[in-house]
């Protein structure tokens, strides 16, 4: 005991950073991160040096410049003369749009293609199969080009609409128009009240969570199965439309009219946009539907037989029982999935869709001569919002894992 105690003690000395196992490994990082930093602060040493002898250090002033050039599709005021900075704040919301929608689009649709591939019917599974296969296979950058061509050639020119084409006409009450130009659809006009219809339509978001999150628990505790949906779906209307009727409409919608040879007012929806978004979503869906079909795969056949046992229907079965467990096989996956579609935005410019590539990368680029600079600044956008969807994602696989006792 006394002669481990006297090891235990000795004085530490340099050697023992190699041989003594409890420092190796500790000491191996530090030099591995050492060199690290001396390769990379080499590297831009070396690129500021040749930049400087090219006559364009290293420097981010062009973004203050006025940008000079406009972009059709925009969710926050810019012009020609706003900035560089300006003009690529439009280009990341733009890629956050398509991002944002593309994902849960892309969500819902795999996953029911997903289900419907295990099928038991014969046809709608072999259908499901075509799907997946079909538009997996194709590289999605033919799907864009293929989509933006079906808007522009099967949809009628907004002149056509003064014609007796019987295609020429607006759908859905004449509110909304499907020309070869885009989809104009009506724009929610905000008046003075306005903001309490959003805090009231807030309120309720939070209230069916709240409600949904008591109602699992109550089935937990008691077995009951309360209607969540029909509940749910009460909440989310009901005080909403109800706060915009006893404030007298304060949230109206402006309706697209024919003048012209165009349609004016409403929210024109591009087809650059929408050819973007639908092969993004189509091309990413399938997919997702191969890691839904491989996550219920992964779940014992034991467990449909135990709940059908029980006389549960198979809807309740997939979603009560099979999908809650199958949720932590598709996650990871689908992480990969979420980041692959919003790094195929990248390919935005293909179909004149202005995201942070077309401005930033594209005309910024070409008009200023800071190669270098805009394509940091493009790599680390692209870095953080994939950072950001991988961290979301992660806290809730976490929230959905095992939790051992």
């Amino acid at each position: 005991m006394a002669m481990a105690d006297q090891e235990a003690k000795q004085s530490f000395r340099l050697s023992m950073l190699i041989y003594d196992s409890r420092y190796r490994a500790m000491t191996i990082q530090v030099v591995a991160l050492i060199l690290f930093i001396i390769g990379a602060g080499w590297l831009v040493n070396n690129a500021a040096q040749n930049l400087a002898a090219l006559g364009k250090p290293l420097s981010f002033g062009f973004l203050s410049q006025p940008a000079g050039y406009d972009i059709n599709q925009r969710l926050i005021e810019y012009t020609s003369q706003s900035t560089h900075g300006r003009a690529a704040i439009v280009g990341l919301l733009n890629t956050l749009l398509v991002a944002t929608v593309g994902c849960i689009l892309a969500t819902i649709l795999g996953v029911t293609i997903g289900v419907l591939r295990l099928s038991k019917n014969w046809l709608v599974a072999r259908l499901m199969t075509v799907y997946i296969e079909t538009f997996r296979n194709v590289p999605v950058l033919l799907w864009i080009v293929f989509t933006m061509a079906i808007f522009i050639e099967v949809f009628p020119a907004p002149r056509e609409f003064k014609g007796a084409d019987p295609s020429a006409t607006m759908k859905l009450w004449d509110s909304v128009a499907l020309t070869n130009r885009g989809v104009f659809i009506p724009k929610p006009v905000f008046e003075s009240g306005s903001g309490i219809v959003g805090i009231v339509f807030l309120l309720s978001l939070v209230g069916i969570w709240f409600f949904r999150r008591w109602a699992r628990a109550k089935q937990e505790a008691t077995g009951v199965i309360l209607p969540t949906f029909w509940i749910s779906l009460g909440i989310f209307f009901i005080p909403a439309i109800a706060t915009q009727i006893i404030l007298g409409n304060p949230i109206s919608l402006e309706y697209p009219v024919l003048k012209g040879f165009n349609f004016k007012g409403g929210l024109h929806l591009r087809n650059s946009f929408l050819s973007l978004t639908a092969a993004l979503v189509i091309y990413t869906s399938a997919f997702i539907a191969e890691a839904v079909r491989s996550g219920i795969m992964a779940i014992s056949k034991g467990q449909t037989e135990a709940a059908a046992a029980l006389g549960l229907r198979y809807n309740r079965i997939m979603s009560l029982v099979i999908l809650p467990q199958a949720m932590r096989v598709i996650i990871p996956p689908l992480i990969s999935q979420y980041l692959n579609l919003t790094k195929n935005s990248s390919l935005a410019i293909a179909v004149g869709y202005m995201d942070i590539t077309g401005t930033l990368m594209g005309i910024t680029l070409n008009q200023t001569g800071r190669e270098m600079e805009t394509v940091l600044l493009t790599m680390l956008i692209y870095l953080t919002i994939s950072l950001i969807i991988s961290t979301a994602m992660n806290v809730y696989n976490n929230s959905i894992a095992l939790k051992e006792r």
